[in-house]
């Protein structure tokens, strides 16, 4: 048999949502409620006879609450098996009734802990009882159903009574799924909250499907998009989507390298990042957004087409105008006003997302990347530097300009695919190189690149002339430290730390560059 009449209902929920019409749906079908505090008190005003589990069990609710489920009445009930003659006679003997359907969501023990209460509360927020019952319940799904979230209740509603098999699969899978994500939330807190650990021994990182993807990298794989459970988080898989076709795989991935980038520049002036394929060509700050738009990209035009397009303030329209004059697949930005929305209303396949406050980019956190056979556990690259942090290593300091186009650069670079090399001028990139497999390639692409765009705006010379570059890694030689100079740079910015560091300072002071030590290295594979 695979459908099973509902003749006795569990309820214990903390959730209320949608637990009166529940009672009454079921009750119409001469179901048994049974159920615990303040579930029964809300059933009961409803005007449903309800049992107390007291009742069932011949024990009160003890403990401050701590114990009223934990009981054989309850949990052989749950797991007797209709179908076996022993289990059958072991009920009858100590009078076990047989309980047909679990309807329970657990304590708010994430809400608890992201509301900052005190320790004692968030420990008297870990539910026992309820995953309990929900594992008895969806062990024996061949007999019982169990309920944990409130948007089946509307299938229990439409069985009039009854359950099927596959219904009970289906409700004993997402209920496993329940407690394991739940214990996963404990679990962190405990390491993380607790004990400050930050790699713990065992991982377990609680995640609910946000939704799924048309595909992924590739056409031939399939995708989906997974977001934290927990306290809020705020990223670009937050953002809201006010128009434009479905995402994609490569779209939130380069919408998340934009946003991640802007955000440096949260608290600065109108900041404008281009991204194509995860890397940025081309990032500026100005005095309005329009003009950051516009420098932005000039630095690398052609790879703009198609791109993914982050800002730090909200849009106007006349800078969607701008935005709008190539062909762009994703624009992020805090807020846009009217006129922007309007303009973007008419390509109908843009999308515009919406993120509010941007955010931190010093913000601590986790990263992952799979390997086969296993997972590389990471935290956050959110090292900073500021200009007390620089060391100088050459006989020429730089000018302020120089060094405000070096920090600029510096923070550009720590976004780029390593091997990195930026070069900015007055707030603006002017050439970048990425992901190449040696740092002198990545300095001439940069240069290359500039020199190009250069040329397609009719410009006397590329805007390198004058520039600082950045290295996101130390240079090993002096050659890739020279193709920089030769391409006009004048100031430099670089980790140091390599065995060769006194031949490329006597080389940077022979150009007669200035060149500041970080001390810290940005790597992105």
């Amino acid at each position: 048999m695979t459908d099973t009449k509902i003749k006795r209902a569990l309820l214990s929920v903390s959730d209320k949502s949608g637990l009166v019409e529940l009672g009454q749906a079921l009750a119409k079908h001469g179901v048994e409620l049974v159920s615990t505090g303040g579930t029964a008190k809300a059933l009961r005003e409803a005007g449903l006879a309800v049992r107390d589990v007291s009742d069932l069990t011949g024990f009160p609710e003890m403990m401050d609450g701590r114990v009223k489920t934990l009981h054989p009445k309850v949990h052989g009930g749950l797991l007797g098996v209709r179908d076996n003659l022993e289990h059958m006679a072991a009920a009858d003997a100590h009078g076990i009734g047989m309980i047909d359907l679990v309807v329970v969501n657990l304590y708010p023990f994430a809400q608890t802990v992201a509301k900052g209460a005190e320790r004692d509360e968030i420990i008297e927020n870990i539910d026992i009882g309820g995953p309990s019952m929900v594992r008895s319940a969806a062990k024996n799904h061949a007999h019982v159903a169990i309920v944990t979230d409130p948007a089946d209740y509307a299938a229990i509603i439409a069985g009039n009574g009854t359950t099927t098999l596959d219904q009970r699969r289906r409700l004993a899978a997402k209920a496993f799924a329940a407690t394991a994500q739940y214990d996963a939330m404990i679990s962190s807190w405990f390491a993380y909250a607790d004990q400050q650990q930050f790699f713990p021994d065992q991982l377990s990182i609680p995640l609910r499907k946000g939704q799924e993807l048309r595909y992924g990298e590739n056409p031939h794989q399939s995708a989906a998009l997974y977001l934290p459970v927990g306290p809020s988080a705020r990223g670009i898989a937050q953002a809201r989507q006010i128009q434009g076709k479905e995402l994609s795989y490569n779209n939130f991935n380069d919408a998340d390298a934009a946003l991640e980038l802007v955000a440096e520049f949260r608290d600065g002036p109108p900041t404008v990042v281009i991204v194509k394929h995860a890397n940025p060509c081309g990032v500026a700050t100005a005095d309005t957004l329009i003009e950051a738009y516009e420098a932005a990209l000039a630095c690398d035009s052609v790879s703009a087409f198609g791109g993914i397009i982050a800002v730090n303030r909200p849009l106007d329209g006349k800078t969607a105008e701008a935005i709008s004059g190539i062909f762009t697949e994703v624009v992020a930005a805090p807020d846009a006003d009217d006129d922007a929305k309007a303009v973007f209303a008419k390509k109908k396949n843009l999308r515009l997302l919406l993120t509010g406050e941007l955010p931190d980019a010093a913000r601590p956190g986790l990263t992952m990347k799979s390997i086969a056979g296993g997972m590389l556990v990471q935290s956050r690259d959110n090292g900073r530097i500021a200009r007390d942090d620089l060391k100088l290593v050459t006989k020429r300091a730089p000018t302020q300009q120089e060094l405000a186009d070096c920090l600029f650069a510096w923070t550009v670079a720590k976004h780029v695919k390593s091997n990195a090399i930026v070069y900015a001028k007055d707030g603006a990139t002017a050439g970048i190189g990425a992901g190449q497999m040696n740092r002198l390639e990545s300095s001439r692409i940069a240069a290359w690149k500039a020199k190009d765009a250069a040329d397609q705006a009719g410009w006397e010379s590329p805007r390198t002339i004058g520039s600082a570059v950045a290295s996101d890694a130390f240079f090993p030689f002096p050659d890739g430290l020279l193709t920089a100079a030769q391409a006009g740079a004048t100031a430099v910015i670089q980790p140091g730390g390599s065995i060769r560091d006194a031949d490329v300072i006597a080389a940077a002071d022979e150009a007669g560059l200035a060149m500041v030590f970080t001390g810290m290295r940005h790597f992105r594979h």
